[in-house]
């Protein structure tokens, strides 16, 4: 599927990258390649299924399409985030060329779906943004817990920096920085609720095309498809195309008033951070892109990176970063993860007690042992099918066992509330199940538990690194961080894999492989002072000492007690 996918954004490189830009000159299929992809991607998926359905392998030809039916729609997701756009079955056969005068571009859920969420920004207005060598993005909570260690460490150093929040929700908002010479600024968070049409996406039929196994894509009708999205205001993930004009000014403003040396960002991807990187580079500016969360080969929606500088936490993410990189002077660098510099210093015993007063409340009695299972945001059967497996292993396991269920900071606590309970399934007295507050999720808890179970979060990697015992769950195929193939974590397939992993706890034999988390992480709770150092001196910088044994202690201000605030 993704060599599909890939030769699919090719052609459509090739056919119409050049179609629009922004004033700035970026093109409107670079800043929105992530978007794009994921349609192509949902397109791919079904032009599949139906190459293996048997009655159209049998007799293939023209697919006719529903009556008035929307070309692309929605699909449901815990996610909070991102909306799941989706090309529906009149949409896949209007794309191999059926003729549809009654059909709309959009479907009805999705001409009804809600507009993103305009929570009121707050910080700096533009007459206010002071000169800072550095400017920041944010627009998720897990980017404002990365960069703002370093934010903070370039502070101690006597250097002043801008934090540019442009999340939409308000969950992944950034509090206001108690580090001096650090300043928030935030630009008006109804910009990202901005739809319109794009003129230059809406392209009358011609002959290109593309092939995808035995099917015929129309190039031009592809791209009215992907046009639905760049027309719809979504958010700070998925910017409509007059969002990103504007934010593109918006940012040439706050680059021309605070005249900095260097652009931080966690994400230089997807559309917000890719224009960023941009305007950055049409400064002249130097750009450092800190990773944030773990990388697979396969898990990536759009293998590239614009940086010049990319930090990566581990060394097996050296040779993705180097395969990545687009900079023709990229630089890769191992220097961790600033959001696990405070792990050093984490209360156990408060995190522990805090899931036991958690367990007490929602069930009759606190369990023994604590497992926490750190979600993702997937659909809803992808999570019922995982907490299935996670349940029926912690039954079987020996031991008094109880689940506290972690939202990811993207979910809401509704995505769990019928996951261990259905209308034709007996409800299970004896598993006690719990869920976390999503402002807490597992990064707050994990330390105190027996356990932690996930499939790819990464969670499993700061469990790791406090020597918590980490299941990588899902079913053969899934993909989880690897962790397993570092002697970091159980894989578990099945219910009868959790068990035996559990058992194993108790039973410790010496692993097969051993542990090796300097590949994963590197870890001693001086990732944002390194991080800074490079971003003050990015031409001189000094190799970094080997990673010790045990972690040195955390600096002094880092927070302790129930774990780490969700900034």
């Amino acid at each position: 599927m993704d060599e599909h996918v890939s030769q699919v954004m090719e052609a459509l490189e090739t056919y119409g990258a050049h179609l629009t830009a922004t004033p700035g000159g970026v093109g409107w299929l670079h800043v929105q390649h992530v978007p794009a992809r994921r349609l192509v991607g949902q397109l791919v998926r079904k032009l599949m299924a139906l190459s293996t359905w048997e009655p159209f392998g049998n007799a293939p030809g023209a697919m006719a399409l529903a009556p008035y039916e929307g070309l692309v729609g929605v699909r449901s997701s815990s996610s909070r985030e991102y909306r799941s756009y989706t090309v529906t079955w009149s949409g896949v056969a209007f794309v191999l060329g059926a003729s549809a005068p009654h059909n709309p571009l959009r479907s009805a859920q999705l001409r009804n779906v809600p507009s993103a969420r305009s929570d009121a920004g707050s910080g700096l207005v533009p007459s206010a943004w002071p000169r800072s060598e550095v400017v920041a993005l944010s627009w998720s909570s897990r980017h404002a817990a990365t960069v703002l260690p370093v934010l903070e460490a370039l502070s101690r150093e006597g250097g002043r920096s801008l934090l540019l929040d442009l999340a939409t929700d308000g969950a992944d908002r950034c509090t206001a920085p108690d580090a001096e010479g650090v300043s928030l600024g935030a630009l008006p968070a109804d910009l990202f609720s901005v739809s319109g049409t794009v003129d230059g996406l809406h392209l009358p039929d011609d002959d290109r095309i593309v092939r995808v196994k035995q099917h015929t894509v129309y190039l031009a009708r592809l791209v009215r498809l992907i046009s639905v999205v760049l027309e719809t205001a979504g958010g700070c993930t998925q910017p409509s195309w007059r969002t990103i004009v504007e934010i593109e000014r918006r940012l040439d403003e706050v680059l021309n008033a605070t005249r900095p040396r260097t652009m931080l960002v966690s994400n230089d991807t997807s559309p917000l951070g890719a224009l960023a990187v941009h305007a950055a580079e049409r400064h002249g500016l130097n750009t450092v892109h800190v990773q944030h969360g773990a990388w697979t080969a396969e898990a990536v929606a759009w293998p590239a990176l614009h940086s010049r500088h990319v930090v990566v936490m581990g060394e097996r993410d050296v040779p993705l970063a180097k395969a990545w990189a687009r900079h023709p002077r990229a630089e890769v660098h191992v220097l961790g993860q600033p959001r696990f510099d405070c792990l050093t210093g984490l209360d156990r015993a408060a995190q522990r007690s805090y899931l036991e007063r958690l367990m007490a409340t929602a069930n009759d009695r606190v369990p023994s042992r604590i497992m926490v299972w750190a979600c993702q945001p997937f659909s809803h059967d992808r999570l019922r099918a995982q907490a299935n497996l996670i349940a029926e292993g912690l039954r079987r396991a020996d031991g008094d066992w109880g689940l506290v269920v972690a939202p990811h900071p993207a979910q809401g606590a509704e995505a769990f509330s019928s996951l261990f309970t259905h209308a034709d399934e007996p409800c299970d007295d004896e598993l006690r199940v719990a869920v976390a507050d999503p402002q807490v999720g597992a990064r707050r808890c994990m330390a105190g538990v027996d356990a932690l179970a996930s499939a790819y979060s990464t969670c499993g990697i700061e469990a790791a690194l406090l020597h918590v015992p980490v299941l990588e769950i899902g079913v053969s195929g899934e993909r989880t961080l690897g962790l397993a193939d570092h002697g970091l974590a159980h894989r578990c397939h099945s219910a009868d894999d959790v068990t035996a992993a559990l058992t194993a706890l108790a039973c410790p034999d010496r692993p097969d492989v051993q542990p090796m988390p300097d590949a994963v992480c590197r870890w001693r709770g001086d990732s944002a002072a390194a991080i800074a150092r490079l971003i003050l001196s990015p031409d001189r910088v000094t190799p970094l000492d080997p990673v010790p044994a045990e972690p040195s202690a955390a600096d002094s201000a880092q927070p302790r007690g129930e774990g780490v605030p969700a900034r």
